[in-house]
């Protein structure tokens, strides 16, 4: 029978155990709770510091073993869970780690290494709501002070407002506190004033260097930021520490990714896939990589080992599709429709499913039961992004009443002079990287990828810091300097140039900015634009059947894309009344029946002399990111001209949205 003496004995001893495993001081923390287990063999507390030794001794594997059983017995033991949490986190397995550390926090929530380490795998699974959580969560379990916790609350309630006053209040008086610092720009990234928020964790990481929260914050906010160096310099400061943290790890390869460092990136994921039990997401990101590149084949093998991994995995199946000269087997179809049948399938997963089956049933000219799911995905997705074409159509507006031609007039010889870019703009699925594929064959032109700084120029140029307020652009432009318009032009080419080789010219091939030729002729009066066209049924129903990674909301819904459509052609036609001459007009069909043709007469536009490798642009060895990828990897072929005809007792919809420019 044990006395109250022997009880005080052991919560010392276990205390003093605790005390060295906090300290470090793992080989004396093993012996005291090794001696507590001879004479307690159940004492749980010891069990758990034998196996925190275990995982800081780098015998991971037993951890895991003994955490697991640890927690079955204790399951409410935050500590245990946490340290489970850990354990499967430098196992490569991140679901499970998510899964141990939201069980601790549950139980106590004041675990600030725990929220931490959400907040990196959340951002390696590319959950941004979840990462934004436990970094707001982080904040509550890592501050004591009233006012912050006030702060934080009024953030997670939706009064960012009243947050930020309070947060600038408490940094006024408090002006080197780096939790409140770090809030601020939290609050900054929420409302997408990333500018701000990097600006905010620079300051940051000056008063506290080894803040690695802050510095992973900082990594993501230069990546969203498109500084895709700097991000990785910062990841790999983090990784200094902790160089094979799986995390940071994939977190590195998704930024080289974007860099379009594939030389570093497959390598990486290569050694994931070695080290680590395959994931999902990282076989997922793994085959996107190999298709860029141009290895179809390890792609398949790649999407396929991802839906042995996950059999609901809807972006597997869809990421199959959208290599367009894949062919889907009947295997595949049957468990695509029980995958999409299942009660337990997510929102998400079901409309990647219904791209896919349309797909493939499309590929089997089974084209009614095609285009069904084809509509079916396309109304959850218009749900989803709730696009306005309203908003679209007062766009356009905006453009044809600011940029006149006596405000382009007045502007003449303003704007940087370098002629660097050569801008592809129109509608995607209308040929854009085809003519991409076949300038960046030559030998003076380097092809990029669809870059984001124009559109990320246009939202810091609106200066909203709300989604309701007015934005003043593009009226603002009117009120910029020829200084301040030269350094813009500036800014785009240094942002630009991470992505460019050592050529003399570059393509940027995002489509939208078709929309901002005013701002582009502007900053950058001697690039080059070449609107990419096609039938606009072609190019409409094209666009419908595609699921984009991201943005092309108005693509979700046959009417949203004819309407689309017809603002597209209605801000061309201004452009080339107030610019004559500026834009070269491609069309996807005159390209498909003349190609030589119009390659020679694309480059004499571009000014530049004419090389064989144009003609033959589908041997030209280069990362491809689109959805075209695989199809500019072969030579011209016509079938895509007319397909959408297959669909046409389906279209009626799109015919009436599209009727003022459907027989231009």
């Amino acid at each position: 029978m044990s006395t109250t003496r022997d009880t005080d004995n052991l919560k010392l001893a276990v205390q003093h155990a605790m005390g060295l495993l906090s300290k470090g001081e793992s080989d004396l923390a093993r012996e005291q709770a090794e001696e507590i287990l001879r004479q307690f063999p159940d004492e749980i507390n010891s069990k758990f510091i034998l196996a925190a030794v275990m995982r800081a001794t780098g015998n991971n594997t037993q951890a895991l073993r003994h955490l697991s059983a640890l927690v079955q017995r204790a399951p409410d033991f935050a500590l245990a869970q946490q340290e489970l949490g850990f354990a499967y986190a430098e196992a490569g397995q991140p679901m499970e780690s998510i899964e141990a550390l939201r069980k601790a926090v549950a139980t106590q929530h004041k675990l600030p290494g725990t929220w931490k380490l959400l907040v990196e795998l959340f951002l390696a699974e590319e959950d941004q709501q979840s990462a934004a959580e436990a970094s707001i969560q982080f904040l509550l379990a890592s501050s004591e002070n009233p006012d912050l916790i006030q702060a934080v609350q009024l953030v997670r309630a939706g009064k960012i407002a009243q947050a930020e006053t309070i947060c600038r209040k408490f940094l006024q008086e408090n002006p080197t506190n780096v939790t409140a610092i770090r809030l601020l720009a939290d609050i900054a990234i929420k409302i997408g004033m990333l500018d701000d928020a990097e600006k905010l964790l620079v300051r940051c990481l000056e008063l506290a260097p080894s803040f690695d929260l802050a510095r992973l914050n900082y990594a993501d906010v230069l990546s969203k930021r498109e500084k895709l160096e700097p991000a990785l310099a910062q990841i790999d400061q983090l990784l200094e520490a902790e160089p094979s943290k799986f995390a940071l790890l994939v977190l590195r390869g998704s930024i080289l990714v974007k860099m379009g460092d594939f030389a570093r990136a497959l390598p990486l994921y290569e050694g994931l896939l070695a080290e680590y039990p395959p994931r999902p997401m990282i076989t997922l990101v793994y085959g996107h990589a190999l298709k860029t590149v141009g290895k179809q084949d390890q792609a398949i093998d790649a999407y396929r080992q991802t839906i042995d991994l996950r059999p609901s995995f809807g972006d597997a199946y869809w990421s199959l599709a959208n290599l367009k000269t894949f062919r889907f087997e009947d295997r595949d179809i049957r468990a695509m429709r029980e995958e999409i049948n299942k009660s337990g399938c997510t929102r998400e997963d079901h409309f990647h499913l219904c791209f896919a089956l349309g797909k493939a049933l499309e590929d089997r000219q089974e084209y009614e039961e095609s285009f069904r799911f084809y509509d079916l995905g396309n109304s959850t997705k218009e749900k989803l992004e709730g696009y306005s074409a309203a908003v679209t159509t007062e766009l356009v507006d905006k453009m044809k009443s600011t940029f006149t031609v006596e405000f382009f007039s007045m502007q003449s010889g303003q704007g940087c002079a370098d002629p660097d870019p050569i801008f592809v703009v129109g509608l995607p699925r209308s040929g854009s990287t085809l003519l991409e594929q076949i300038l960046a064959s030559h030998s003076q032109v380097d092809g990029t990828k669809e870059l984001v700084h124009i559109p990320a120029l246009v939202r810091r140029l609106s200066t909203k810091k709300k989604s309701t307020e007015r934005s003043q652009y593009p009226e603002i432009l009117t009120q910029l300097s020829g200084s301040q318009l030269q350094e813009l032009g500036r800014e785009y080419l240094q942002q630009a140039r991470i992505q460019r080789g050592n050529a003399p010219y570059f393509i940027d091939k995002m489509p939208n900015n078709f929309i901002h030729v005013g701002l582009i002729s502007l900053i950058l009066p001697n690039a080059k634009i070449i609107d990419a066209r096609r039938h606009p049924m072609a190019a409409c129903f094209s666009a419908f059947t595609q699921l984009f990674a991201r943005g092309q909301a108005f693509t979700y819904g046959l009417e949203n894309i004819g309407r689309y459509y017809c603002d597209y052609v209605n801000v061309m036609d201004h452009w080339d009344q107030v610019l004559p001459g500026k834009i070269l007009r491609v069309q996807y069909e005159e390209v498909v029946a003349e190609t030589e043709t119009q390659i020679r007469r694309i480059l004499e536009y571009c000014e530049l002399p004419f090389e064989e490798a144009c003609l033959h642009f589908y041997e030209t060895d280069r990362a491809v990111r689109t959805a075209s990828s695989e199809q500019v990897r072969l030579p011209i072929y016509g079938d895509a001209v007319d397909h959408w005809k297959n669909f046409d007792p389906y279209l009626t919809q799109l015919k009436e949205a599209l009727a003022p420019v459907l027989n231009r």
